[in-house]
């Protein structure tokens, strides 16, 4: 199992000067994970979000990591493709691709703010198709390093991709996936699959196999499964528990809010979000720390208690678990040394190949 970060840049009561200081941070903390042996730093894209996320232009930040690092991939978790011209789109994943030395990964999803579609005059009903579209427009141009005319965009005649991608195959791609139907849809457009902090573990757990099933049916090569998930590994499990017990109650709760709009309305397209709706409705009431571990969507302990859970995660079939360490909130001291011991006590092991 490959061991990637995830990263929302949440900055509660965010000023200009803490998002001075958090993008410093983010930098320091992937200096170390590129010396540690991580595989990659994933950032998402969200507008409009000061407290939960202080990410919205994820190219531009990767860009920077990628100065500062020389093997730590570089992964988009993901770009929401309805809010973008998917020209602009490929010509900034193949110049950030250039920058980095080929170590871009392509994270695509459909966005799910009805307020960041507004903005960016996109018909939520029809976000999936478009995202589709413009996912295998880009993928394409990518690979044969020309935009040609395609469903949605015949108007594009056959012109160049400046710059050309380091990697000539084509980005990796992945998928954005919360309903269990979009898992199908992965294994049918044949790419990897995202799954995110959305619903309880014993969902997504039956959502994979259903993807495996369908990417043996499809009979690809494909099928690799990323699942971000919050965790919080210290030596002592008591003091991991109490930090953890504010940091990733409030990190949880702006997840509640900011997913609220979508999930009480009825969108067309989005109504297996309604039905998460009615789970979030239970899961706000009960908020607590017990009830996340429960509901397997965080890891909180000690190296022996974290192994175990993320052993458990790649025998159910995720190739590429997307730590959110400390869920992004916590000081940079504790997150570095959680970093710190997940690469030198967890990793070994879940990997099986501990040196004694």
């Amino acid at each position: 199992m490959k061991f990637d970060l995830f990263f929302e840049l949440p900055l509660p009561d965010a000023t200009h000067m803490q998002e001075l200081r958090l993008y410093r941070e983010l930098i320091g903390q992937c200096e170390l994970a590129d010396r540690l042996g991580y595989n990659a730093a994933w950032l998402v894209e969200h507008h409009f979000m000061p407290d939960y996320s202080s990410s919205s232009a994820p190219d531009l930040i990767l860009s920077a990591i990628a100065m500062h690092t020389q093997r730590l991939r570089l992964g988009l978790g993901v770009v929401p493709l309805p809010y973008h011209h998917p020209v602009m789109v490929a010509e900034r994943l193949a110049t950030l691709d250039v920058l980095s030395a080929g170590r871009v990964e392509f994270g695509f999803g459909r966005g799910f703010s009805p307020l960041e579609h507004r903005c960016f005059g996109s018909d939520m009903s029809q976000s999936r198709q478009h995202a589709e579209q413009a996912y295998q427009f880009i993928s394409q141009a990518l690979r044969t390093g020309r935009f040609s005319p395609a469903p949605g965009y015949q108007d594009i005649t056959d012109e160049p991709l400046v710059p050309r991608p380091v990697q000539r195959d084509g980005l990796p791609g992945w998928m954005a996936c919360v309903s269990p139907d979009s898992f199908i849809r992965a294994a049918e457009l044949q790419v990897d699959v995202l799954a995110g902090p959305f619903k309880p573990w014993f969902m997504t757990r039956r959502d994979i196999a259903a993807y495996r099933q369908a990417c043996r049916q499809k009979q690809t090569d494909r099928g690799r499964v990323g699942m971000a998930i919050g965790i919080l590994c210290l030596p002592d499990a008591r003091q991991a528990r109490a930090l953890a017990r504010e940091h990733f109650i409030w990190f949880y709760q702006k997840l509640l809010m900011v997913t609220r709009p979508v999930l009480e309305r009825l969108y067309e397209g989005y109504a297996d979000y309604r039905k998460a709706g009615k789970l979030a409705g239970l899961f706000e009431k009960l908020l607590d720390l017990r009830s996340l571990e429960l509901a397997g969507m965080v890891i909180v302990g000690d190296p022996g208690h974290c192994t175990k859970r993320l052993q458990q995660l790649a025998e159910a079939g995720v190739d590429h678990v997307l730590l959110a360490v400390g869920a992004g909130v916590m000081p940079d001291e504790v997150i570095q040394e959680s970093m710190t011991l997940i690469a030198e006590q967890v990793m070994p092991v879940v990997n099986g190949n501990r040196v004694s």
